[in-house]
């Protein structure tokens, strides 16, 4: 069988586990890196031991390729848009990393092409793929816990002050948003996956420890469905926080949580809890019947593409899944600059619909004046843990 020529385009941090992810992954070769800045595509190529790996400038090269079937774009948010639609108008699959763009608007045009196109278009949601969120995922469309009544969703890291003197971080032209686009993404990713869309949306956000960036750094939402409530609470202020990210789901039977726990209460004869040990036992077996994720992270989503483009398995994160995150933040960024709730969807007339105005609206938190074009030897990136 023919295997899949891939291409990495941008061989800044988060391409490293996109490499390795392709090389643990059967049925596909990795061909290409692609980077403006060659030294750093060498320096990649010759860390991971990728001798037989060309490196090649310009997207349009790679583009040009009948070699090269699928691509995954590394780059800037500010980019993700213009490079996917113009690999997918050339033929290539393409997988992006998150977020998927910088606006409602691109998100539409990336998804028009890859109509036109017929081609995959995913987007990273890495921290779907582990046992936890999948086995809670299925419990909850099945109501094993009865109705969902209320979420509580923290997406807590710490970055130090540094970490914004990258020149395009930290900027709404380049990043276009904080720590809601940059981190925060991967559990508003999994809110939309989880409980669907809600109906209306409230958020607050600043920026209270990072002077090098005009965006926020912290951010809390209510997210306002039918019948249950969201809250959200995201930053890059916590010490030791990307140890203690995670959903909790507040069903009629008990709590369900990623990473997993399970509580379960009934009443006392003056209304206080005492355990349920049945339904505690109902869920907790359940949640241990469901399968195991044996392929976790970028290497089980990047697994996941490659046999989607080879007609194996359907593509988990599509596009129009990696859309729902990006409108779950525009309406937050809207209620924040407007201090006003949000309604859901977000037209297509609404400022907040294109990347110009969006950005135009956005106050600037602090102004940037430190810019650096790369952190030499840095160590390996993390991508927060969900799973003990």
């Amino acid at each position: 069988m023919k295997k899949i020529g891939v291409a990495v385009i941008g061989t800044g941090a988060v391409s490293a586990i996109h490499v390795q992810s392709y090389l643990g992954t059967e049925d596909c070769e990795l061909r290409v890196l692609c980077d403006k800045d060659v030294r750093k595509a060498e320096r990649l190529r010759e860390s991971m031991g990728l001798a037989g790996v060309d490196i090649v400038e310009n997207t349009a090269d790679v583009f040009a390729r009948e070699d090269i079937d699928a691509v995954s774009i590394c780059l800037p948010p500010a980019l993700h848009s213009s490079v996917a639609v113009a690999a997918l108008r050339a033929g290539k699959h393409v997988l992006v990393e998150k977020p998927m763009a910088s606006s409602l608007e691109e998100c539409d045009a990336m998804l028009e092409a890859a109509k036109e196109s017929g081609k995959l278009l995913a987007v990273v949601a890495n921290q779907r793929f582990d046992t936890p969120a999948m086995r809670v995922k299925r419990m909850l469309d099945e109501h094993t816990g009865g109705k969902t009544l209320y979420a509580t969703i923290n997406s807590i890291w710490w970055r130090g002050g540094n970490y914004y003197d990258l020149a395009w971080r930290g900027t709404w032209e380049k990043e276009c948003g904080g720590c809601l686009t940059s981190h925060a993404v991967h559990h508003i990713d999994m809110t939309a996956w989880t409980l669907g869309m809600p109906r209306r949306i409230t958020a607050f956000l600043g920026n209270l420890a990072h002077d090098n960036s005009e965006c926020e750094d912290y951010a809390i939402a209510v997210f306002e469905y039918p019948d249950m409530i969201a809250q959200l609470t995201a930053n890059i202020l916590t010490h030791g926080g990307d140890g203690e990210q995670g959903l909790v789901f507040q069903t009629e039977k008990g709590s369900l949580s990623i990473p997993w726990r399970t509580v379960s209460n009934k009443p006392l004869p003056n209304g206080f809890p005492e355990e349920d040990e049945e339904a505690h036992a109902l869920l907790q077996s359940r949640y241990d019947a469901l399968p195991e994720v044996t392929v976790t992270g970028h290497a089980g989503e990047i697994g996941n593409f490659i046999r989607a483009i080879l007609g194996k398995e359907e593509l988990i994160v599509t596009g129009e899944q990696g859309r729902n995150a990006i409108e779950l933040i525009m309406a937050m960024y809207k209620s924040a600059a407007t201090h006003a709730p949000v309604d859901l969807p977000i037209a297509k007339d609404d400022p907040f619909y294109r990347r110009e105005s969006m950005t135009k609206a956005m106050p600037h938190y602090h102004e940037k004046y430190r810019f650096v074009e790369s952190v030499e030897n840095a160590p390996p990136i993390s991508f927060g843990r969900m799973s003990k």
